[in-house]
């Protein structure tokens, strides 16, 4: 492995670059301690940012974000809302498909050095914008199942259009259960994790950080990322064929294109109301 690759933000700062620029959101969230601090990282997420603070406004105390070069108004949305403490703007779009994958953990790696600057706190929440976990996270991160363990991971299930709903989403709609049909494909992704010393990002590890010590496994998450339009869809398509290696994303998107709408999920298995059957038929990928 080499030298680059094993970088850390447990070994060093995450220095911001030139292009890179810190905009201080709500200056009354800094210095105090909070229950729980959300990350996230996004590019072009106006049209379901509004209800993404929103919901997060429920459970979250303060709020950090990354943009990544957005074209729209994501910055102008986040700057405005009173639960958010800090944006890192990036002005530069980064091309190269390598470069973007190391990028990943370093812009979460940066924001994570931030939060503990500025914003103490005991939990961190780290999320996509599209994602919506269903149930009471404040409640989980006070509860004793998480005093027995250092992150949790939570169980991750896709959203489908369907013949029968595959109606745009818009604004003024929320996104929790916007969908009927879920694939029973799961991914138990790790979400929230205590503020130790020990957690850090490593370059090319993509969305989540390396955590010692008991994990748990609990709620469920709703994943709108193919399922908010079908122009979105093809967005999303074009998005992995462009910026992500052919042969293990380019190909699979490519063969995706013109199928916004689904009678099955993407691994040829059965759609489900979300629910208590969909979980016992999860599988695991």
């Amino acid at each position: 492995m080499s030298e680059r690759s094993m970088t850390t933000s447990k070994d060093r700062d995450w220095q911001l670059r030139e292009q890179e620029q810190v905009i201080r959101g709500n200056e009354a969230l800094f210095g105090q301690k909070h229950l729980l601090v959300a990350m996230t990282r996004m590019r072009n997420e106006a049209l379901i940012l509004p209800d993404t603070l929103e919901y997060l406004s429920g459970f979250a105390d303060a709020i950090i974000a990354y943009d990544d070069a957005s074209t729209d108004r994501t910055v102008e949305i986040l700057r405005a809302h009173p639960k958010v403490a800090l944006i890192v703007a990036n002005r530069e779009w980064e091309q190269d498909v390598d470069a973007r994958k190391r990028a990943e953990a370093r812009h979460r790696g940066l924001l994570l050095d931030m939060a503990r600057a500025g914003l103490p706190h005991e939990w961190m929440f780290c999320f996509d914008p599209d994602e919506r976990v269903v149930g009471d996270v404040r409640k989980l991160v006070r509860s004793p199942r998480a005093e027995a363990c250092n992150a949790i991971r939570v169980r991750l299930f896709d959203a489908y259009m369907t013949s029968e709903d595959q109606e745009p989403y818009t604004p003024e709609q929320e996104l929790m259960h916007f969908r009927r049909y879920f694939g029973p494909e799961r991914r138990d992704i790790l979400m929230l994790w205590r503020n130790r010393p020990d957690v850090h990002f490593v370059d090319g590890a993509g969305r989540t950080p390396q955590v010692a010590g008991p994990i748990a496994t609990e709620l469920h998450c709703q994943h709108y990322g193919k399922s908010l339009s079908e122009a979105h869809w093809e967005e999303t398509c074009d998005y992995y064929i462009r910026h992500f290696p052919f042969e293990t994303y380019g190909k699979k998107w490519q063969e995706r294109k013109g199928k916004a709408v689904h009678a099955q999920s993407d691994f040829k298995r059965p759609l489900y109301e979300w629910g208590e059957t969909l979980f016992a038929n999860a599988v695991s990928i």
